[in-house]
Parts: C-alpha cells; sequence; structure tokens
C-alpha cells in the first residue's frame, strides 16, 4: 500500500495518505452526518457536517496515533520504520527490518492496539466530564465527536487483537507461539493457519447474516473475513520469503553446485555428443575442452537449438557458449550474488570456475527449489546440501 500523497515527517518517519483514504473518509463523513441528522433533530445543518467530518477527520488521526505506536515501539527496539501510509482499510506502519525476537514481536504488535484503547477510553472520559450520559444519545456536537472517537477506538483495539494473522493479535499469538516453541517459521506458520480458520467462520458468519436480514453488514463481515484470509496467505508467504532469503545471503555456491561434471572435446560432432553423453547421463551441463583448455560449455538446451539433420555435420565447439560469453562465478561467490547474475544475463546455468578449470555448474532449478522456502533455516540449509549431492551424485 503506498503513500500517493505526503504529510511530513514525524518523529523522523514519513507519513503518507494512499488515494483510497478519500474514498472511506467520505463515506465515514456522509454516514456519520446521517446518524446526527436522525439523532439530533434539534442541531442545525452546519452543526451536523462540522461533527460529521470532525469525528472522520479526527478518527484518521487516532490511526495515525495507533501506528505511530507500532512505529515508536519498533524504533526503540532497533528496528527501522521507512514510513506509514493511511489507506482505505486503515493504516500500515512500513517497518523494513524483521522482528529478531519474540519480546519485540510483542511489543511492536501489542503498542497499536494499547494505545487505541487508551485514546478510547480517553474519549469516553472527556465525555462523562462533560456531562455525557451513558445509554443515551450526546447532547452537544462536542460531547458527539468525543463518544464516537472513544467507542471506534477502543472496537479498533479489539478489532485488531482478533488472533488473525497479520492483525495485530494475530502477531501477539505469534509471538507467544515463538516465545515457547523457539521456532518462528513454526510460529508463523501456525498463526497463519489460525487466520485462515477465523477468517473463513467470519467469511461464514458474514453471508448467514446476509441471507438472514442484515443486508450489507453481513456483506461487510464476509469482505472482512476475506480481506483476512488473503492477507494471512500473503503475510505466510512473505514470511517465508524473509526466512528463506536469510538462508541464501549466508550460503556460497559451493553450498549447492553440482560437481563432477563430464568435460567434452569441442571437436566431437553434436551426434556423438549426443549418443555417448546426452543419452547416458542426467547431466544438464557440460565443459567443453580444447587440447585440455577449457573453452567453453555445453548444455542439452544448447543442443536442442540445432536442427538434429545438422547434428552430423556441427561439432560441439560450433554449438557451445564460448568462455569469454560466459557468466561465471567461483565457488566463493554468494548465493544471492548468483541469483542476480542469472536474472541480469537470463540464463539458467552458471559454470563455476577455478584458476580456468572447471568445478562444476549452479543451475536455476537449484535456487528455484531452495526458494520455495516450505522449510526453516536448518532445514533449507540442509535441503541446499542434499540437492547438490544429489546432482553430483546423478551426475557420476
Amino acid at each position: 500500500m503506498h503513500s500517493n500523497i505526503k504529510l511530513g515527517n514525524v518523529f523522523g518517519i514519513e507519513v503518507g495518505l494512499n488515494y483510497s483514504w478519500f474514498l472511506i473518509a467520505a463515506l465515514m463523513a456522509l454516514s456519520l452526518g446521517q446518524h446526527f441528522r436522525q439523532t439530533n433533530r434539534g442541531w442545525s445543518p452546519s452543526e451536523i457536517w462540522i461533527a460529521a467530518f470532525l469525528t472522520a477527520a479526527l478518527f484518521f488521526f487516532t490511526l495515525l496515533l495507533h501506528e505511530l505506536a507500532h512505529s515508536l515501539v519498533a524504533k526503540k527496539r532497533g528496528l527501522k520504520v521507512t514510513g506509514i501510509t493511511l489507506f482505505a482499510l486503515g493504516g500500515v506502519s512500513e517497518i523494513e527490518d524483521d522482528r529478531t525476537d519474540a519480546r519485540t514481536e510483542f511489543l511492536v504488535a501489542i503498542a497499536g492496539p494499547v494505545a487505541s484503547a487508551f485514546i478510547g477510553l480517553g474519549c469516553l472520559g472527556m465525555a462523562d466530564f462533560l456531562g455525557w450520559q451513558r445509554a443515551t444519545e450526546p447532547a452537544t456536537a462536542v460531547t458527539a465527536v468525543l463518544v464516537w472517537l472513544g467507542y471506534i477506538n477502543i472496537s479498533l483495539a479489539i478489532f485488531n487483537m482478533i488472533p488473525a494473522f497479520p492483525l495485530d493479535g494475530g502477531r501477539v499469538l505469534r509471538s507467544a507461539l515463538w516465545a515457547f516453541s523457539k521456532n518462528e517459521d513454526r510460529s508463523t506458520r501456525i498463526a497463519a493457519r489460525v487466520s485462515e480458520v477465523l477468517a473463513v467462520l467470519f467469511i461464514l458468519d458474514g453471508i448467514w447474516r446476509y441471507f438472514s436480514g442484515a443486508g450489507f453488514g453481513g456483506l461487510w463481515i464476509a469482505f472482512t473475513g476475506f480481506f483476512l484470509l488473503d492477507a494471512a496467505r500473503s503475510s505466510y508467504a512473505q514470511a517465508r520469503r524473509k526466512t528463506t532469503g536469510a538462508v541464501v545471503r549466508g550460503m556460497r555456491v559451493s553450498d549447492l553446485m553440482s560437481k563432477g561434471c563430464v568435460p567434452v572435446d569441442g571437436a566431437m560432432s553434436l551426434r556423438e555428443f549426443v549418443d555417448i553423453h546426452l543419452l547416458k547421463t542426467s547431466q544438464r551441463g557440460f565443459a567443453v575442452e580444447d587440447h585440455g583448455r577449457l573453452v567453453g560449455s555445453i548444455s542439452r538446451a544448447d543442443v536442442a537449438a540445432i536442427p538434429g539433420e545438422l547434428w552430423d555435420t556441427t561439432t560441439v565447439r560450433a554449438a557451445m557458449h564460448p568462455i569469454e560469453k560466459l557468466h561465471t562465478v567461483t565457488p566463493n561467490t554468494s548465493l544471492l550474488d548468483a541469483l542476480k547474475l542469472m536474472l541480469r544475463g537470463n540464463v539458467s546455468q552458471l559454470p563455476v570456475v577455478v584458476n580456468g578449470d572447471l568445478e562444476g555448474f549452479l543451475f536455476r532449478s537449484q535456487l528455484a527449489q531452495l526458494l520455495k522456502g516450505r522449510k526453516g533455516p536448518s532445514s533449507a540449509y540442509r535441503t541446499m546440501q542434499q540437492s547438490g549431492t544429489d546432482v553430483a551424485r546423478e551426475n557420476a
């Protein structure tokens, strides 16, 4: 959710609005205006609409305070916060760094609901001080604004504490699971599954309410369920990518590369190459040598690009990729740098070269398997090592 309008900086945090904010702010103001007109027939039109627009504006200000609470606690815990964006469904704090421990996750998550609860109770307390009687409609525009701000912020705090990831309550749940299990990935997975169950219950409840006569209210509950379901799945996928990315950043090409690649003579024909090597091994990449010197590499895809009727007259050297045109890496190159090189060069394999000798290949399919990120860091590390071993065994 990107910021379209910059409002300025608060405590070094950039605050902005998404265009969708104007739609929900207008709808809220119109809804409040109709309510105030029905419940306070003695108010003038100017009082009604000033109270309605002021309530809507102050509500989004309290949303900003909610997000600021998250952001300031995050900064206090050493995390980098780049901005806050208000949009149609509320606000979002852009916290770039990952939570490093369960305590930090808990403190950052709980800060927003606590702030909203204090704001709500404070507004209701001021309304009481000004003479508002509970269970009655506010008599003045000032008390009406305070009462509505009070109730809506308390409702916001309660809603956000629903244990549905990525709501604050879902993150609190994840922090508790994390503290108990000491496994961040497993905690995220469990919190996401709980969130999906709750989201489905929201959807079913909303549909039932709609057909029971609740009308738009039922549809809104169902919509909230769909939003939570999509957000839970997206947040878990993002968390998995971050976990896997951390693993990739700590790995080298030597941890994943396939070794034991058989070199071939550049002077042989493609027909001989196919009969002798391609049909008798699962090896996907081959070093091409000329009098013992590495001159290039050839893959199954390179052979497939040559029509079969030309294989007898085409040499391996004519079909290969010359060494000077190859993107190469060393065993000590980081996997992240190797992935960037593959994407930039749009290649499916990288020769691993040391002092002019081919040590093996790193294939895009190996990285793709890793980047699925279906396991935690230690398991992902073992998966990478096993993947490289398996390919080497196939090539032997």
